[in-house]
């Protein structure tokens, strides 16, 4: 397997990143009230624009390919629609904001454009997606099915409120399909596939769950490790999700059966992950072995913890997102793109992960 390409893009956490069409720049918030424009020259990516309106921490960031215009959410409350037009003094290409009223008393949490780029959702604190109707907790995330007017939503209610029959026309704001997590976690994050035949949310309970309608049938997936809070589909039949194990990793499956494939972090190459052997991950580092042999073998004293802060991944902490960075010929997501709270960006291949190596790493999961 390829290495993949890490950035050090800052000090801080980046909480969300959105690509603009053909990759050339990105837009992050560093955990701020501001959206950062970065363009890639040579093998770093440099900031060359702010974009500065909200007032509180930006939460969520998209970037429609087609028409070229970022929306912004916010703790505030508010969204800004960014497009650009030339200045009329210098002829330069300005992003200009557009403030959009949510009429929501809590934070946005959560934005995504239509698929046609003319409209978009929010989630908010409020128990609400944006003028939708009202939902039991706070919504953490939503994604747009294909055909432009049926929505997703994950919340902390334990919930993924979803069409229980894709494509059927409804009237707007009903919810017809509520799915629950296996063991009661709140949803981080929901998604379609690519064909919206299929829906998959990720649960604070370790889980992640795969909806066929029709059945209707559900596959859940319960694993060892700690929770996923984003994932992207990169086919009908395979997933890359992430989270609080600082490690991208691939699950593959159909109607008959789902099951783990193998992580996005090469852990069998050498280098200090093969030299330490075992599991990667906030799991195994150094600090937390010694804290749990303390605990179940009554070992202690004599471990220098600082020393084994380190972490056997790429991302440091806690990745926050992760989107399709690039498609091959075939349609299916060739690379993928991670952000975290340790300020790294990286892009990552996508490829069949042998499970040699792997096996044995969540031997606890449970299908």
């Amino acid at each position: 397997m390829s290495a993949p390409e890490v950035y050090s893009i800052a000090q801080t956490p980046i909480t969300c990143h959105a690509f603009n069409a053909d990759r050339s720049q990105v837009a992050l918030s560093l955990n701020d009230d501001k959206a950062q424009i970065y363009v890639k020259e040579g093998r770093e990516w440099v900031a060359t624009e702010t974009l500065a309106e909200h007032d509180k921490a930006i939460t969520s960031i998209d970037w429609a390919p087609n028409s070229n215009r970022i929306v912004t959410a916010s703790q505030d409350r508010n969204a800004y629609v960014w497009s650009q037009s030339p200045d009329p003094l210098t002829g330069k290409m300005m992003w200009k904001p557009t403030l959009v009223l949510l009429r929501i008393n809590r934070a946005a949490t959560y934005v995504r454009w239509s698929p046609n780029e003319d409209k978009f959702a929010v989630a908010s604190g409020a128990r609400a997606i944006a003028l939708k109707k009202p939902i039991r907790s706070t919504v953490l995330s939503v994604d747009w099915h294909p055909n432009n007017v049926l929505l997703a939503a994950g919340s902390a209610d334990m919930k993924a409120p979803a069409p229980t029959v894709w494509g059927e026309k409804l009237p707007f704001s009903t919810i017809c399909g509520e799915y629950t997590s296996p063991a009661g976690g709140w949803v981080h994050t929901v998604s379609f596939s690519p064909s919206g035949d299929v829906l998959a949310f990720a649960s604070h309970d370790s889980s992640i769950s795969i909806v066929y309608p029709e059945g209707p049938v559900i596959q859940s997936i319960r694993i060892s490790t700690l929770p996923y809070v984003t994932l992207t589909w990169t086919s009908e039949e395979s997933i890359v999700a992430a989270g609080h194990d600082c490690q991208p990793v691939v699950f593959s499956g159909t109607e008959a059966g789902w099951g783990f494939v193998g992580s996005l972090d090469d852990t069998t190459g050498g280098g200090k992950s093969a030299a330490k052997g075992g599991s990667v991950g906030r799991l195994n580092s150094s600090a937390f072995n010694a804290f749990r042999n303390a605990d179940t073998r009554g070992h202690a004293g004599g471990v220098d913890v600082s020393a084994g802060t380190e972490l056997l991944t790429v991302h440091q902490n806690t990745i926050t997102s992760v989107r399709p960075f690039e498609w091959g010929s075939d349609g299916s997501v060739s690379r993928v793109s991670t952000s975290g709270v340790d300020g790294k960006l990286v892009i990552w291949n996508v490829v069949p992960v042998s499970v040699a190596g792997v096996a044995g790493r969540f031997a606890g999961m449970r299908v």
